[in-house]
């Protein structure tokens, strides 16, 4: 019910800038910043132009705005854009290549986090953490399509059907490509329990 309420606020901001309210477009900005730098981030890792993508990303969607129809959430429109930005910064920077940094401070204070909310020895925490490095390594292992799915699954927590929206693939083929994702990341981390 929550996400119905944010969906039909985000809603009602997007009719008053499509009406010419310019002021009401920094609502959504302020929002959503903070997950638009951090999907930026996952593309570009700890680099120096996470910040201009995503004001670029922002500019993008606000001169977009008026064929934004509400037939997605807001969130998954802008995502969108967000991804399609970050790519297009990529491909024009090659030496960025898909460069994600695990040692990136967003990386790192999810181990942070980890540690403090722990209460195991420091062995466990130690492993915990060598299995995060694990996880991650095999994040950035899957293909572009698997890895984008997965991403948006488990790290955006978005359904089936917005994903299928943002990567413009039914709704199969996610559910597919989730599958074959978790499959490969879990064979890594069998074997690193094995080890």
């Amino acid at each position: 019910m929550n996400e119905n309420l944010q969906a039909s606020s985000d809603e009602a901001i997007v009719k008053r800038v499509q009406d010419g309210d310019v002021n009401a477009y920094n609502i959504l900005v302020i929002k959503y910043q903070h997950k638009v730098i951090q999907v930026v981030s996952k593309f570009l890792g700890n680099s120096a132009d996470v910040n201009d993508v995503a004001q670029e990303a922002f500019i993008k969607a606000y001169k977009a705005i008026n064929s934004f129809r509400g037939e997605s959430s807001f969130y998954t429109w802008l995502y969108r854009i967000v991804v399609n930005a970050a790519k297009t910064f990529l491909e024009s920077n090659s030496k960025h290549k898909y460069n994600v940094d695990v040692d990136s401070e967003e990386f790192q204070s999810i181990d942070e986090q980890g540690v403090l909310a722990s209460k195991d020895t420091p062995d466990r925490i130690i492993e915990s953490q060598e299995l995060q490095q694990v996880i991650l390594k095999a994040m950035n292992e899957l293909p572009e399509e698997l890895r984008q799915a997965i991403t948006l699954r488990e790290v955006e927590g978005m359904s089936y059907e917005d994903i299928a929206v943002v990567l413009k693939v039914p709704v199969g083929t996610v559910r597919s490509r989730i599958f074959r994702a978790r499959e490969f990341i879990e064979a890594r981390m069998s074997k690193f329990a094995g080890r």
